[in-house]
């Protein structure tokens, strides 16, 4: 049984979002951390992997749909996500870094202190790339849910980047949010399960300074434009919320 757990989700590759969490009393005092995927996608895709491999087996790791596809395209493939970025992140990942992601499980249940079995996944868990959103209407979240054993009563999500917490059918569904790729609201977003309460945090940070730092340290091509938009959350969750609403079904 694990006590405290931080969740991190869609760091995207952004090392001064990730570094500002990472200094979180309460993330290094949790038991646990948990990346629920899309981890290196990103302007700095090898920095963070190797930031957060170098904290050992204190991390558990969820697969994204991000990373799957940077597996697909390091390995000579093909994606049908037209995301430029994506391709050069691949690029830069060493095989060590590409076999890591690749064998990285989706979804994990873990047993937590006064929360019993929590499934944590990207998309659902079913499928890491399917979206559910605040106002999903319940009949998705009841096939989506449907083949989790009852004894489940809390699952964890992330890929739409917005942070929620709702019930659907019983079940307490919880989105940290983006680490790295926030909508609706700048800031490192995460969240923090112990004792059987959830808690969604923020973690501000300069974003001129953060842009500042990637622009100097990746080699992405369209870095300061990709920098600009995402560090500073130029995109609400309205129009998140309107992109990804026909996904769901609705």
């Amino acid at each position: 049984m694990v006590g405290s757990v931080a969740v991190l989700s869609d760091i995207h590759g952004v090392l001064p979002a990730l570094e500002a969490v990472l200094d979180d009393p309460d993330v290094a005092g949790a038991e646990r951390i948990v990346l629920t995927g899309d981890i290196a996608a990103g302007p700095q895709p090898v920095e963070v992997l190797d930031r957060l491999l170098d904290l050992g087996d204190r991390v558990t790791w969820v697969r994204g749909n991000a990373d799957r596809e940077l597996v697909a395209l390091a390995r000579g493939g093909t994606t049908d996500i037209p995301d430029p970025i994506a391709p050069w992140a691949a690029a830069q990942l060493s095989r060590d870094h590409v076999d890591w992601l690749a064998q990285l499980p989706h979804p994990v249940t873990l047993a937590l202190d006064g929360f019993g079995d929590v499934v944590f996944c990207h998309g659902t868990p079913r499928d890491d790339d399917e979206v559910v959103l605040v106002d999903t209407r319940l009949d998705r979240w009841a096939e989506v849910l449907a083949d989790l054993p009852d004894q489940i009563t809390t699952v964890v999500c992330g890929h739409t980047h917005m942070p929620f917490q709702r019930l659907a059918h019983g079940r307490q569904i919880v989105n940290p949010g983006s680490v790295g790729m926030p909508y609706g609201r700048q800031g490192a977003h995460w969240a923090l399960l112990a004792d059987g309460v959830v808690s969604l945090r923020r973690n501000t940070f300069d974003p001129h300074a953060a842009c500042a730092a990637i622009c100097s340290r990746s080699s992405y091509p369209d870095v300061a434009e990709w920098a600009d938009y995402f560090i500073h959350a130029r995109a609400s969750d309205a129009e998140a919320i309107k992109t990804f609403g026909p996904r769901d079904g609705r």
